[in-house]
């Protein structure tokens, strides 16, 4: 006798193999959150990016020492989630470095403006 999906979900307690998948309330707004980060970070940091460079320094100061407390804590728990720690550290490092980049970037335009008007006079 053939089964087909039909008569498997016909029967009691049987669930047909090619139902819908199921998504969690959590996992769909945290789809809709990372697709809304994507989108607004640059409006943001046109619109403000002395606030924006300021977010970054700051998420990148809190990071290193934590980073270097994980590190402190997972030697202490005989290697347990260091791999992390050292993430944080990375992370911290490199948002410091974009803060710089970026305050470097606003001071060569604000002295090519500069320049340009001085040279338009």
């Amino acid at each position: 006798m053939a089964w087909n999906v039909q008569q498997a979900a016909a029967v009691p307690g049987n669930r047909a193999r090619n139902t819908p998948a199921r998504v969690a309330a959590w996992s769909a707004a945290l789809g809709v959150g990372l697709i809304a980060a994507i989108v607004l970070t640059p409006m943001f940091w046109l619109m403000y990016g002395g606030f924006y460079t300021a977010a970054l320094f700051l998420c990148g100061l809190v990071a290193v020492p934590a980073g270097h407390a994980g590190r402190r804590r997972g030697k202490k728990l005989g290697g347990r989630d260091r791999g992390l720690a050292l993430l944080a550290l990375l992370t911290g490092w490199l948002l410091m470095l974009g803060a710089l980049v970026l305050v470097l970037a606003y001071a060569g335009l604000v002295a090519g403006l500069g320049v340009l008007v001085d040279s338009a006079n």
